[in-house]
């Protein structure tokens, strides 16, 4: 038997076996190289956002502090007063500036007054029974009517009386704890058949935004409300004459009025406001030509002089990013605390 010798491979062909394999491991790793390029990037976006998102957060709360510092303060000096009051002119109402960081970027904050807002929360209490002098008047309480009076009051829209009235009844309802449909007013029955479908919420307001699930309530209407309403306290307190706006103090009008005063006695009330600070006291602004013979009995227990519950808004921006911060805080002697935050990027 004759056996022939294994011809050894051409060079050529191992070259290019070996070139073949080369290319292979060189683009396998590539595409790992590319594939951990992209995870390294991804993690370290993710970790730089958490870095600045941090540093953004830690500058609002440092806007929160500064706020009850200002709050304490303010507290401080009340204490010289012979009438503690809160008033325009203090120190923790002042127009904010914004203070550069050194980084770059900058912080600003401000200061708001809930208690010189209207408490949606008054409006859950029913008149029992009828008034002696029988009037539409009668059927309502001190808040609904000066609700009703602030709803006319409200340039931007023109709503009439019978209007206002199907709107305080409506949010009366959304408050109430039964389901029973007060006159005008709307329960689940209404809202059932609304799409989608929900329920009246039947307890008192967490938020001033649920106004924008109330019937009626047009997203007009909302915008003209919602810097002049509040939901804190929980437990409604008098409304700050010092530090309310246009179309509240002309909402201040005598027991058995739903109409609030004309736009010339209430500008009269507002320069006064304005230019002197404040006004002298509540028995000074019921003393007013606008409310000469008028019972002020039952509006007198809506009002008052000072305030314990303020709104922080506070901004920052950081590497171009800007976020904000939104504390209802709340003060008690010189104890002052947030209640609820809120915060966003824009």
């Amino acid at each position: 038997m004759h056996c022939r010798p294994c011809e050894p491979r051409h060079p050529d062909a191992q070259r290019g076996v070996a070139l073949v394999v080369a290319l292979l491991v060189f683009g396998l790793s590539a595409a790992l190289l590319v594939a951990m390029q992209s995870e390294f990037t991804l993690f370290y976006q993710r970790g730089s956002n958490l870095f600045l998102a941090e540093q953004g957060h830690a500058y609002l709360r440092g806007a929160e502090e500064l706020a009850t510092l200002a709050l304490v303060m303010d507290h401080d000096a009340d204490q010289s007063r012979e009438q503690p009051r809160d008033d325009l002119g203090e120190f923790w109402a002042q127009q904010a500036t914004p203070y550069p960081l050194d980084e770059g970027g900058w912080l600003v904050g401000s200061l708001q007054d809930l208690q010189g807002r209207f408490n949606l929360n008054l409006l859950a209490a029913t008149v029992t029974g009828t008034g002696e002098d029988g009037t539409d008047s009668a059927r309502f309480t001190p808040a609904q009517a000066f609700f009703i009076r602030l709803l006319q009051a409200l340039p931007e829209l023109q709503l009439d009386s019978r209007e206002a009235i199907a709107l305080t009844q409506a949010i009366g309802d959304w408050l109430d704890p039964d389901t029973i449909t007060r006159p005008f007013g709307a329960e689940d029955d209404f809202y059932s058949g609304q799409s989608p479908p929900y329920r009246a919420a039947n307890r008192p307001m967490a938020s001033a935004s649920e106004l924008r699930a109330v019937a009626n309530v047009t997203p007009e209407l909302y915008r003209a409300l919602a810097p002049l309403v509040t939901v804190w306290p929980q437990t409604p307190a008098p409304l700050n004459i010092h530090t309310a706006a246009l179309p509240l103090l002309r909402s201040i009008n005598g027991d058995g009025e739903l109409v609030p005063l004309s736009e010339m006695e209430a500008e009269a009330l507002f320069q006064r406001q304005r230019s002197e600070g404040g006004f002298a006291s509540l028995d000074a602004l019921l003393e007013a030509p606008a409310f000469a013979d008028k019972n002020m009995e039952g509006v007198r227990s809506l009002l008052g002089e000072s305030s314990s519950w303020f709104l922080l808004t506070a901004e920052v921006e950081v590497a171009d990013r800007n976020m904000r911060l939104y504390s209802v805080l709340h003060r008690d002697e010189r104890t002052v605390r947030a209640v609820a935050r809120a915060s966003g990027s824009l």
